[in-house]
């Protein structure tokens, strides 16, 4: 049975500053925004659109805020209020890890809001372009909550060859659930939504494709975390992040249908 090795999150120090795995894995996911933000003005209907690679970092600044201050205040109130309010002064120590995707997402649609006013850009068609580049920037979360110690998974049977123990647990086997997500939630989703956003896809289609994409590969991989609350609704007991995950499967379902359905009655994209 493999045992987790909770190695030192603190990757190196420059002189008295430690810099910590987890920040490592937000500066990767980071670059490579730019990078496949640069494969993607590339593309013929990304060029029609008049991309350019200074918007592609401009962008980037404010992706960097948004995600950063909602992915904070996400993981404050939607799962840890009254820990926070007793401890205010770690809401600043972002390094230990602790953010919330959903409040991340909040926070990059709310800066994304902010740069389109400013350059007079269409909101939808920016979330269309930015979509695919935020998949393994989550993977890479993950994986440094993983170096963390952090999101245990439940217990697993003993015979999973992946079953894992995590000694600042318990000495139970559980599924390495950061790993999962990392795969499935950040990973699979990037070659599927990478591929769909290739082709010209009608206004709002690849941003509805990546709400419904993640909701529901979150919504299934939430089954192996162990949840930081759960809730009830109609006797089904769900976990925060199930809840959290419903509303992006939901409208990113319903909005694909509509786009597509209206391109179809307009007679484009088919």
């Amino acid at each position: 049975m493999l045992v987790h090795p909770l190695p030192d999150p603190v990757a190196f120090s420059i002189g008295p500053l430690p810099v910590h795995w987890y920040g490592l894995m937000y500066l990767f996911g980071f670059i490579q925004f730019i990078a496949l933000g640069r494969i993607r003005l590339k593309q013929p209907h990304i060029e029609r659109e008049g991309w350019k690679k200074s918007d592609l970092d401009d962008m980037l600044f404010y992706g960097v805020l948004g995600v950063i201050i909602g992915g904070r205040l996400g993981e404050v109130f939607f799962y840890n209020p009254s820990y926070f309010l007793s401890h205010p002064i770690q809401i600043f120590e972002v390094w230990h890890g602790g953010m919330s995707y959903h409040g991340g997402f909040i926070g990059v649609i709310i800066a994304a809001a902010i740069w389109c006013y400013k350059r007079k850009r269409n909101m939808v068609q920016t979330l269309d372009f930015i979509a695919p580049l935020i998949p393994l920037a989550y993977a890479a979360g993950r994986i440094g909550n993983f170096i963390n110690g952090e999101l245990p998974g439940r217990i697993a049977d003993a015979s999973l060859p992946w079953a894992m123990i995590w000694p600042n647990v318990d000495a139970l086997p559980r599924h390495p659930s950061p790993i999962y997500q990392a795969l499935c939630d950040g990973l699979l989703m990037f070659i599927i939504l990478w591929v769909y956003a290739r082709k010209e896809r009608p206004l709002g289609a690849v941003s509805a494709m990546y709400a419904f994409l993640y909701g529901s590969a979150r919504f299934f991989t939430e089954y192996f975390r162990v949840p930081d609350y759960e809730v009830s609704f109609f006797g089904i007991t769900i976990s925060a992040g199930q809840m959290l995950s419903i509303p992006m499967i939901v409208f990113g379902l319903l909005a694909w249908i509509l786009i597509i359905r209206h391109a179809r009655k307009k007679n484009i994209f088919r």
